[in-house]
């Protein structure tokens, strides 16, 4: 119950949003541009400055990416074989169907969460895991896809993502912010206090900006599917990830970041692959909407749980 005190303040900015986006009459240009602000600026500046000062926080293991990483795979597979044989599928709608399964929304609701319940210094291994997160999760389903269409994947499509992943504002804040820390000298108060103030904004508004999106999607559609997404993402993937990191020995810190982040939502990322793809919209949107009000539950109750093997 202490978890869940501690995160609900969290869940109540959702619904804030939420109760924006649905009953303000503000136009959709409100939520779109208070994104853009969260994802090109806000969260970006949080992060470089975190990782500004890397250099004095205690090194990271990087093991948690074969605990995080190996799930996602693991998950991923599971996801293929029930769209394909409980639910008849097709390939592409499989693969979509799988990346729901493991695709977490570590940027608008992991990091606030984790911040609170972890501390600011679970911050350095949420960063190492963002940066592989795009890179690794979307080159999975871009072959996957091109796949399934094609029977074959081409180089050009997985570059095409590369190279999108390291356009992403998240990505570059995080490796500036990185390479700035290399020099093991502080920020000069010029610059270091404005990113600070707007690094200050980013659990409030991107929990407002998450609020704001779930209002605009449908729950109507593929509600079967949707269930088994939320199955496979609020418990079958944090229960593997425990698994992996019990079993490779992985530190307290680590294990308690790596199980959060797995624990996390379903990703709006997972929607907009659905609308490229034009399939599983309706799915898609249902568990987002559902994975993050159920989260408000489970994720607190497994970081209880991991507190008890990792004391």
């Amino acid at each position: 119950m202490h978890q869940i005190a501690l995160s609900l303040p969290l869940f109540i900015l959702i619904a804030v949003g939420y109760g924006l986006g649905r009953f303000s009459g503000w136009p959709l240009s409100v939520n779109e541009g208070l994104n853009r602000l969260c994802f090109n600026v806000v969260i970006p500046c949080m992060l470089f400055n975190v990782m500004s000062g890397f250099y004095k926080t205690p090194p990271v293991d990087y093991r948690l990416l074969v605990a995080f990483f190996g799930s996602c795979f693991i998950v991923y597979a599971m996801g293929r074989i029930i769209a394909k044989h409980f639910f008849k599928l097709d390939p592409v709608s499989s693969s979509v169907f799988a990346l729901g399964g493991i695709f977490s929304n570590n940027v608008m609701l992991g990091i606030p969460i984790a911040t609170l319940l972890l501390g600011p210094e679970s911050l350095p291994s949420i960063a190492l895991v963002l940066i592989f997160n795009s890179l690794i999760l979307w080159t999975l389903v871009t072959v996957s896809v091109e796949w399934a269409r094609s029977g074959s994947f081409s180089l050009q499509g997985v570059l095409k993502t590369l190279i999108s992943v390291f356009k992403n504002p998240i990505i570059i804040g995080i490796i500036s912010g990185t390479a700035w820390s290399l020099s093991h000298t502080p920020l000069p108060d010029v610059i270091g206090q404005p990113v600070v103030m707007m690094g200050s904004m980013a659990a409030p508004l991107s929990l407002i900006a998450l609020g704001m999106s779930l209002s605009h999607y449908s729950i109507r559609e593929g509600l079967r599917e949707s269930y088994a997404i939320c199955l496979l993402k609020l418990l079958v993937q944090p229960l593997i990830i425990a698994v992996i990191a019990l079993a490779i020995g992985l530190p307290a810190d680590e294990a308690k970041v790596v199980v959060l982040l797995g624990s996390m939502a379903v990703g709006v990322n997972v929607y907009l692959m659905a609308q490229k793809f034009g399939v599983m919209q309706g799915s898609t949107a249902s568990s987002t909407l559902f994975t993050t009000a159920l989260s408000a539950l489970s994720t607190p109750l497994f970081i209880m749980l991991m507190t008890q093997f990792y004391p």
